[in-house]
């Protein structure tokens, strides 16, 4: 069990998450960590739109960054808008109005177009759900031929920190009685107000590299960082970007925090997972290392 905290934001999510966002509907989709909406039919979905009984939701056409090959871009368009002002609802709706949110392009297997939401958490973006508009394929095996449907994943760990202002998602899976207790509360609506841990050191690290032309993204990198770090990684930054006044290429440098939740770390110890990060970087990135 990690806490309840993590409890208590799926029982709001049970009670809430249909009444808020979606409404009274008969319409299916799925709720766990995450849910789908395959409630947009041509009719729902072009509704109030001028002209929109000569708009269609599907074409044979190509796959673009913007649309799958079977939708047309006008319906692509129309559920991405409600994708995301359904998810923007929600989102208020848990922490209430002022949020700093931003939305992300970026990839999952099962949706396309699709996009992260991130929040603005203690002056850091934090991503907190990954979304898209469905691949027609999966729609179409679900006998829904003729809808075309939006999915979405929640973090909640992440919505978790926000929520009790947890700074280190790292709390979550450690086994310190500190953080532990604050959860155990006899009453799941009682309001929990999270006390900061004091923290073994840190041990900070540094890595630059020339970018490769094309098929970059950081976060692609911090992926890279936290896959072989694990638990270890604190935080990824990026503190500096430089061209070449000349070649024009690009360099990044980023700033990692390593730092253990129960002990304290060497520097020896980081050094080797710090080596492995940056020859990892070359191999899989394809970047040229300025180590």
């Amino acid at each position: 069990m990690k806490t309840v905290a993590l409890s208590k934001l799926i029982y709001k999510f049970n009670v809430n998450l249909i009444k808020a966002c979606f409404g009274e509907t008969e319409e299916p989709f799925f709720l766990f960590t995450g849910g789908a909406s395959l409630q947009i039919a041509r009719r729902q979905l072009f509704a109030g739109i001028k002209d929109g009984e000569n708009l269609q939701l599907f074409e044979q056409s190509s796959r673009s960054a913007h649309k799958q090959e079977t939708h047309t871009l006008e319906a692509t368009k129309l559920v991405e808008f409600d994708l995301k002002q359904t998810l923007t609802q929600l989102m208020t709706h848990i922490f209430g109005d002022g949020l700093d949110i931003r939305w992300v392009d970026c990839y999952f297997p099962f949706t396309h177009p699709s996009f992260e939401m991130e929040i603005n958490f203690h002056g850091e973006w934090l991503e907190v759900l990954g979304c898209g508009v469905m691949e027609q394929q999966l729609v179409n095996s679900a006998g829904a031929q003729d809808r075309i449907g939006w999915a979405f994943g929640l973090g909640l760990e992440r919505l978790a920190m926000i929520l009790y202002d947890i700074p280190d998602i790292r709390l979550f899976w450690s086994e310190d009685e500190r953080f532990l207790k604050q959860f155990r509360v006899q009453d799941i609506n009682e309001q929990v107000v999270f006390q900061p841990l004091s923290k073994y050191p840190a041990v900070i690290n540094d890595i630059s590299f020339w970018l490769p032309r094309e098929n970059y993204t950081e976060n692609d990198f911090y992926d890279l960082v936290r896959t072989i770090g694990g638990d270890l990684v604190e935080k990824v930054d990026l503190i500096d970007k430089f061209e070449h006044p000349k070649t024009h290429r690009t360099s990044h440098c980023y700033r990692i925090t390593y730092r253990h939740m129960e002990r304290t770390l060497s520097q020896r110890e980081v050094g080797g997972i710090h080596q492995a990060v940056q020859e990892a970087a070359v191999r899989q990135l394809g970047v040229e290392g300025r180590f």
